[in-house]
Order: structure tokens, then C-alpha cells, then sequence
């Protein structure tokens, strides 16, 4: 049996953290054997390399090997190319195909999100892991096959199988030996060695010297999140090779290279706290709406009793309510309450039998009212608006997010009130 470090140099993986070295333990120890394996991880970890260990390592290492995308193969077709079809199965199979479970008859399938499955697929791959037997599309002969399957997937199977994407069945199938893969932010002292062999690598490959970093560029190299794993490093520090004439790396010049997304960058503000300041102008906003709703409530309270008992004693009783929704009970309320005609009134919903529904005029102030409460909900959306932008330095994706709206409804209210 190889050792660990062999299959590292063999395979070419970088590393000593110790969830990769477990994870390339299990894959030796499972190697010989005929058990289904279920590779996880994030996307980018390096999942591919744990099922051509397994096939180098096992009887089958003379047979096929073949890898397929399941989440890149169209559903009206993957059954084709997994299980293959008779001629005129379907429209444009103008000859028999044979599937890549009969190709790789004797041999190792790896299937890469597997979770990407449709379920009548799911089917048809439980029928095989359980009797080895399969049928084409189109075709009512049952045919045998002998291939070992390794899976994988960076979503959680089990919140699928909650969902009825996933069946429980397939998976207990494909996870009888599970091997999970570190996300590269958990190895950071892998990280830096990861890097010196791209660049090395990338130095050989363009004809030019390697790079090198500072410290402080080596600590943020290390900080750093890598949400896309060793593939975005990768893509890194092939960018960095080509485009620095100075092969001396500085902390700058790699943050330049660095995605700007808070998510991923490392700072001192905590994501609870970003959340708190989002709580607190959330909640300011509902306080404005709410205060808003009861001076509405008591304005029809006040012009119910103004129709009910004349506009002086109103006046007289109610000073404090006007002065609240009037601003200046000496100058706004003679205004709001001077002897007219009955084109002050609005009708209480509670008591509808005090307006005639034929009267016009009765409804004339009540559609002042609303256009003023339109007005005042207009003036506080502009400003939160406003505001958020001028936070987020114009940022409009930021700016609806805090705003917990859609980036493309925020478009559509900066082009409404011309912001």
C-alpha cells in the first residue's frame, strides 16, 4: 500500500494540513474495494483528484476511467449519455449510443455533482448501484454492467432529500464510505505552499522568473477567505505572474488582485454588526411609517368631531391634536379649520353613515389627505434611499441589500425620483 506522501508527489498535491491527509488516507484504504465512495466539499477543493486515487489504487486501474459533469449535461439528455439509446429513440438519434455505464464497463464512473441529478436519473443510477443492470433510452432490453462509482457534490444532500430533489435511498447508496475535503481557508498554512508552486509553475510555463512575496503580502494571502478554494488561488497567482513586471510582492500589489467583496476580504467589522446597523435604520423606517399612520388616525378623528360639533369647539378642545398634525395651531389651524363649505371632510371608516357616498365634496379633502400621507412616504423613501447610497459610496448592489429590496427595484426608484 502507498504511503500518503506518495500518492501526494504522485497526484501532485500540495499540503500537510491534517483533514487533507485524512482524506487521502481513506481514499487508499478504500481503494481496493468495490464500495461506493461520496467525495465533499466546496467547489474548487480539488474533489476530481480523490477518484483517480481510487481508480490507480484498485483492480480496476486497467479499465475505463471516465469523469462526468452532471450539473453540465442538459436533463433531456443525460439519461443518453449516462445509459445510451437506440436509434430513432428520439428526435436526431439517428444511430444506437452506447452510455457511458457501458463504455465503462470493468472500470471506475465518477460522477461530479451528482446532486445535479434529475430524479427520474437518480432512478435509473439506483437500479444500477443495487443490481448492476440498466436499460437503454428507448430500447426494453436490459443490459449488465460492472463499473465502480465515485460521487460528488458542494451541496448539502440532506437539504435536497428535505426538498424532494434528492432521494434518501440514492444517497445512503452512493455514501457508503464518505471522504470530505477541507475548504482551503481552513488549511492557511497550506496556503502560501499552494502559491510558491502556481507561480513556480507559471514562471516555467511563461518563461519568465518567479514571484516572490513580502511578508505582510503573505499574511494576507493567508487572511484572506478563498470562497472559489485552490482554483481562485490559482487563478491568482496566474494573474500576478503575467501582468508584474516587479517580481517582488507587496501587500498593495496583491490586494489589487483581490476580489473587493467584503465577504471575502478580512476585516475588523463583524458581520453582526453590519446586521445591527441594518435592524436599527429598519426599524427607524417602521417607526416613521407607524408615526405617520396615527397622525392620519387622529386627523380623522379630529374631522369627524369638527363635522359632528362645529369648527370652534373643535378647535377650542382639541388644541393639542392640531398643533401635532398642524405644526402651529395659530396659523395652520385657521386655515385648516375656517368657516367654509364642507370641503374639509373626510369619512371615517368606522362610521359610515355620517357622509352622504353621492357628496363630492365630501371626499375632496379626504383625496388631499392621501396625496399629502403619498408625499410624506415619497420624501422618507427618497431620503433612506439617499442615505444608503451615500453609505455604500453609490454602490447600488449594496445599497438594495441593505435596503432589503432588488437591486433592479432600487434602479427603478433612482430613475423615479430622478436621484
Amino acid at each position: 500500500m502507498e504511503t500518503v506522501q506518495a500518492i501526494k508527489q504522485r497526484f501532485e498535491i500540495i499540503g500537510n494540513d491534517p483533514k487533507l491527509n485524512r482524506a487521502i488516507e481513506k481514499a487508499i484504504q478504500v481503494a481496493p474495494t468495490d464500495i461506493s465512495v461520496m467525495v465533499t466539499g466546496e467547489s474548487g477543493v480539488g474533489k476530481e483528484s480523490i477518484p483517480k486515487i481510487i481508480h490507480s489504487l484498485s483492480h480496476r486501474k486497467h479499465g475505463k476511467y471516465i469523469a462526468v459533469n452532471c450539473g453540465a449535461i442538459p436533463e433531456g439528455t443525460i439519461d443518453s449519455e449516462l445509459f445510451g439509446h437506440e436509434k430513432g429513440a428520439f428526435t436526431g438519434a439517428t444511430s444506437t449510443r452506447e452510455g457511458y455505464f457501458e463504455v465503462a464497463d470493468g472500470g471506475t464512473i465518477f460522477l461530479d455533482e451528482v446532486g445535479e441529478l434529475p430524479l427520474t436519473t437518480q432512478v435509473r443510477l439506483l437500479r444500477v448501484l443495487e443490481n448492476g443492470e440498466f436499460i437503454k433510452v428507448g430500447s426494453s432490453q436490459v443490459q449488465k454492467t460492472n463499473v465502480r462509482i465515485v460521487a460528488a457534490t458542494n451541496v448539502n444532500l440532506f437539504n435536497a432529500i428535505e426538498k424532494g430533489k434528492f432521494r434518501e435511498d440514492l444517497y445512503y447508496r452512493l455514501s457508503t464510505v464518505e471522504i470530505t475535503l477541507p475548504a482551503l481557508r481552513e488549511r492557511k498554512d497550506d496556503i502560501h505552499l499552494l502559491f510558491r508552486k502556481f507561480v513556480s509553475d507559471f514562471a516555467h510555463k511563461y518563461k519568465m522568473p518567479p514571484l516572490k512575496l513580502d511578508e505582510r503580502a503573505v499574511d494576507i494571502l493567508q487572511k484572506f477567505r478563498w470562497s472559489g478554494n485552490v482554483r481562485q488561488l490559482r487563478n491568482v497567482a496566474e494573474q500576478i505572474s503575467v501582468l508584474e513586471t516587479n517580481r517582488d510582492i507587496t501587500a498593495e500589489t496583491l490586494l489589487s488582485y483581490l476580489p473587493s467583496e467584503g465577504s471575502n476580504l478580512p476585516s475588523v467589522v463583524s458581520d453582526g454588526k453590519k446586521e445591527s446597523d441594518f435592524s436599527t435604520e429598519r426599524e427607524i423606517l417602521y417607526k416613521v411609517l407607524f408615526d405617520m399612520k396615527n397622525d392620519l388616525h387622529d386627523l380623522k378623528k379630529l374631522t369627524l368631531e369638527l363635522m359632528q360639533n362645529g369648527s370652534a369647539n373643535v378647535k377650542e378642545n382639541n388644541k393639542h391634536l392640531i398643533q401635532k398634525i398642524y405644526g402651529n395651531p395659530e396659523k395652520d389651524s385657521e386655515i385648516a379649520f375656517e368657516e367654509q363649505p364642507r370641503t374639509a371632510v373626510i369619512p371615517a371608516p368606522s362610521h359610515p353613515e355620517v357622509f352622504d357616498q353621492n357628496d363630492d365634496d365630501n371626499y375632496l379633502f379626504a383625496e388631499t389627505i392621501e396625496e399629502e400621507e403619498i408625499l410624506k412616504l415619497e420624501q422618507k423613501e427618497i431620503e433612506m434611499i439617499k442615505k444608503s447610497l451615500e453609505k455604500n459610496k453609490g454602490k447600488r448592489k449594496a445599497a438594495a441589500e441593505e435596503l432589503g429590496i432588488s437591486e433592479r427595484t432600487l434602479y427603478r426608484k433612482i430613475k423615479q425620483f430622478d436621484l
